[in-house]
């Protein structure tokens, strides 16, 4: 069981970030991905994964919000990203991608920026973690320029078509708590089609906690409740499809294979 993309960088966790980590062990995770949004939260979530090897991995990329906030000096801030990427110690380029909803840079421009990013992602041989808001059909067109770059469309929401657009160019999907949400109609119809191979999951932690735990601070832990509604709408069980997306994580972030700490089993919601 692998928490795909978390932020355990994020100030929420500052007064309790080793108990986090602890209830996500007990909950039976082996591992959970960090996400660095901008360069120098992505140092401080390399440095997380230095302090527990094995349990947590990291990324690193300029997602649309970091993005804006360089303005001008994006060249430069991506520049100090490839410096980043060379050094080691991160498992994928990301999150990177394409915001509508916010708007806050031009979509031209974010379209430069993400083009970018996904060619350094071609030039070190990294996956790529993807962030999309109300930009499902712009996102397909700009991967399609890049077909031998792969990785994971992550707090996937859009419908079965848009899956099977990304799907058809070879990405995974990653869904989270969203997929509890009452009226996520269309994101179970996508997660019900997803094939096994190409399915994870994720909390996007401290975001989007799942029902019953929607409105309060999400954390890894939670995945396990993500896992138990999936499981659910494919009709397989949750020790099944915990395997299942562990693997599909371990493979497309390349992660070493490590058990996770103590005897803890999956264990479902309630």
């Amino acid at each position: 069981m692998i928490d795909s993309h978390c932020h355990l960088t994020d100030p929420r966790f500052s007064a309790d970030r080793e108990a986090v980590l602890e209830r996500a062990r007990q909950a039976g995770l082996a591992a959970c991905v960090t996400i660095g949004t901008g360069c120098a939260d992505a140092r401080a979530a390399r440095e997380l994964a230095r302090a527990a090897p094995g349990f947590v991995h990291c990324s690193a990329g300029l997602d649309p919000f970091s993005a804006h906030a360089l303005g001008s000096a994006f060249a430069a801030g991506l520049a100090e990203l490839r410096v980043l990427l060379s050094e080691g110690g991160f498992v994928a380029l990301g999150e990177v991608g394409l915001d509508y909803h916010y708007d806050l840079s031009p979509r031209r421009v974010q379209g430069e920026q993400l083009a970018a990013q996904l060619g350094l992602a071609e030039e070190l041989g990294l996956p790529v973690v993807i962030h999309v808001r109300e930009a499902h059909a712009e996102l397909a067109s700009a991967l399609e320029a890049f077909p031998r770059v792969r990785g994971v469309i992550h707090s996937f929401t859009g419908g079965p078509a848009a899956a099977a657009r990304y799907l058809a160019l070879g990405w995974s999907l990653a869904f989270n708590g969203i997929v509890t949400f009452p009226k996520a109609e269309e994101v179970r119809a996508a997660a019900a089609l997803v094939p096994a191979d190409r399915l994870l999951v994720e909390t996007d932690s401290p975001y989007l906690a799942p029902v019953p735990r929607r409105g309060q601070r999400c954390e890894p832990a939670d995945v396990v409740q993500v896992l138990a509604r999936l499981a659910a709408l494919r009709l397989v069980t949750v020790e099944a499809l915990a395997a299942t997306t562990g693997e599909n994580a371990r493979r497309l972030f390349r992660l070493p294979l490590s058990p996770p700490a103590g005897d803890a089993a999956v264990r479902p919601a309630v």
